[in-house]
């Protein structure tokens, strides 16, 4: 029988006995990590809907695909080992011990995090942070990786580089936490060092069958896919950074209203610096600048006011969109823009909590005493968050890159697909299955698949495959009966027959 009870408020009480003294924790709180937990849950397949949307058709499922399978990966490598690691509140100021290792111990006594909410809960909300780090990763491999290797690597990288990232972040004997960095919601335990990570796969997988060529000069196939993952981001980030707080107190509310505003102002920033180009307003534009805005505030949303949040969110739809040619300076392919959008503003968020972090943003909770950042004449505070963004930084993407190199030369478990793969499309090849029926009918009517090697009569293959029944130039009609009576008609490039 657990050790709790109820009090005449109805709080939930459990008798410590090594204290010999009663710990209180009101299910308010408790209801609200529970909340912010499942808001951090919808972000993970969010993720994966903003990343298919970007590729090009034939690999557009893999990437939902990989969001539920990473999460599903690490729910158990945080089960297994991951909490113990990163959480366990051993005298380790890099990463814990293994004294909850099977979640063993972990239920009702009070949280490393908060002793307003009881370790089972603070568990299983960290869990939803330490599952969407990696996908955030992940999305370098699209294209060009193979799936089942990727599931390896979810699992060691979670172990070897987030869990002593998170130790050293958050854990109150990490020695950025000792040291005094300032890291709300993980600016440098996710974000950082996800985009990193993102850049180390992109250098090892290589660059993309037709690079620097009009063949990968590609719209994104779904615009409504990118729409649809930011909505749930957007949504989600509520908790990721108002759940933070631990407690449905004054602090979680006010990190829910900059991670509004920031997503806000970044996206209008972005859409407005791609429209000084093209004279067009970008959907995608926008939803990128709300991404970079939402990963900037992350760090500071516990600690700055809501006039710091519009520079927060300028900076970031800025700095990150100027970010994205880095790719095109440095000549690697990182397809969707994880180090621009994740590491790049993960930094900007970093430094910029250590100008504007404030004593008082941070009491919003009656509990945290913190010295501030600039605005309250604490100057070291900066080289603090430095610290901790370069350390997080270099970290990552040396780890991340040994263990890339070591599981290249197991059988069986390198990453990179080979040429075929690539060209065929990795739902395809390595799936089976597609994001869209009609690309099954239109292959069963002999149409070859591999749609980036050709064009659709004048037009060149840049639009992310085909479209569904769209007529090519010097194409035999095939008409498609149904069950239902009704036919469908469409067309197969004739050079694609035998």
């Amino acid at each position: 029988m657990v050790n709790v009870t109820y009090d005449a408020s109805g709080s939930l009480v459990w008798f410590d006995p090594v204290q010999q003294e009663n710990v209180v924790y009101n299910l308010g709180d408790i209801a609200w990590v529970l909340a912010s937990t499942a808001l951090v849950w919808i972000m993970i397949p969010g993720v994966g809907f903003f990343y298919s949307g970007l590729l090009r058709r034939k690999s557009a499922l893999s990437m939902i695909w990989l969001s539920m399978t990473v999460l599903a990966t690490v729910s158990f490598q945080w089960f297994f080992w991951g909490f113990s690691l990163a959480f366990s509140d051993g005298a380790s100021r890099y990463i814990g011990d293994l004294r909850y290792f099977g979640l063993k111990g972990v239920l009702e006594k009070p949280s490393i995090g908060s002793t307003r909410i009881p370790s089972i809960a603070f568990c299983v909300f960290q869990l939803m942070f330490a599952a969407i780090t990696p996908i955030l990763a992940l999305g370098a491999v699209a294209e060009r990786a193979r799936l089942g290797p990727t599931i390896v690597f979810t699992f060691v990288w979670s172990t070897i580089v987030y869990d002593p990232i998170a130790c050293w972040t958050w854990n109150s004997n990490g020695w950025a936490f000792v040291m005094g960095g300032l890291d709300f919601a993980g600016g440098t335990p996710v974000h950082i060092s996800s985009g990193t990570a993102a850049l180390a796969i992109s250098i090892y997988l290589g660059k993309r069958r037709g690079y620097g060529t009009e063949r990968l000069a590609y719209k994104p196939h779904n615009t409504t896919y990118v729409v649809l993952g930011t909505v749930f981001l957007w949504f989600g980030w509520f908790g990721f950074n108002g759940g933070s707080a631990l407690s449905a107190n004054l602090r979680a509310v006010q990190a829910c209203i900059v991670t509004n505003l920031a997503a806000s102002v970044g996206g209008l920033t972005w859409m407005f610096w791609d429209y000084r180009l093209e004279r067009k307003w970008s959907a995608v534009g926008f939803c990128s600048g709300a991404i970079a805005g939402l990963v900037a505030i992350t760090p500071g949303s516990g600690f700055v006011g809501s006039p710091a949040a519009v520079l927060f969110g300028f900076m970031a739809g800025t700095v990150c969109n100027f970010a994205t040619q880095l790719k095109f300076f440095f000549h690697y392919d990182d397809c969707l823009d994880i180090f621009a959008s994740h590491a790049i503003g993960g930094i900007v968020g970093n430094l910029l909590t250590g100008l504007f972090a404030q004593k008082s943003v941070a009491g919003f909770d009656g509990i945290t005493v913190i010295n501030g950042g600039w605005l309250d004449h604490h100057y070291i505070q900066l080289a603090y968050q430095l610290a901790d963004s370069t350390s997080g930084l270099a970290y990552s993407f040396v780890m991340t890159t040994i263990i890339l190199w070591i599981m290249h030369f197991i059988p069986g478990l390198r990453m990179r697909c080979d040429e075929e793969t690539e060209i065929l499309g990795m739902d395809d090849a390595e799936m089976g299955e597609f994001a869209y029926d009609y690309v099954g009918i239109d292959a069963a009517a002999g149409h070859n698949f591999h749609d980036d090697t050709h064009s659709h009569g004048d037009v060149l293959p840049t639009t992310g495959g085909r479209e569904p029944m769209h007529m090519h130039s010097n194409s035999k009609t095939i008409v498609v009966s149904h069950k239902d009576g009704k036919e469908s008609v469409g067309g197969s490039d004739s050079a694609d027959q035998p």
